[in-house]
């Protein structure tokens, strides 16, 4: 039913910058909350940042705050992750997640969302 498509995804020296997009299908509620999450190897999931579907606000997490910029596009169903100053601490694959429809205070929960995309690999290098 909902489907989540990441891509944007590279190599990138340090200081440098990507965008991410995530394509959302399926999603029929005007109500969602869209999140982006990473992970490396031997490390739990992380919260990056989330946005809600109709008013667009907005958190982010502590380790990307002042250099992530999350955004959406209603009318392509698309959600952003602009990454900028990026640090090889942000290697990492990053995943789109939606909560559709209702959903709590909690954003940075990873049981918050119930559909999940693919993932993108991220790689920074020093």
């Amino acid at each position: 039913q909902v489907q989540l498509l990441e891509s944007g995804g590279g190599l990138v020296q340090a200081g440098g910058s990507l965008n991410l997009s995530c394509v959302v299908s399926g999603l029929t509620s005007s109500t969602n909350l869209m999140g982006w999450f990473r992970q490396t190897p031997g490390k739990e999931r992380e919260f990056v940042a989330a946005i809600t579907w109709t008013t667009e606000h907005t958190a982010y997490g502590d380790s990307v705050q002042g250099r992530f910029t999350i955004s959406r596009d209603n009318a392509k169903s698309t959600v952003y992750l602009q990454m900028n100053m990026l640090k090889p601490e942000d290697t990492a694959t990053y995943w789109c997640a939606v909560r559709a429809g209702t959903y709590g205070v909690g954003w940075p929960l990873q049981d918050q969302y119930n559909y999940w995309g693919q993932g993108t690999q991220v790689t920074v290098s020093s």
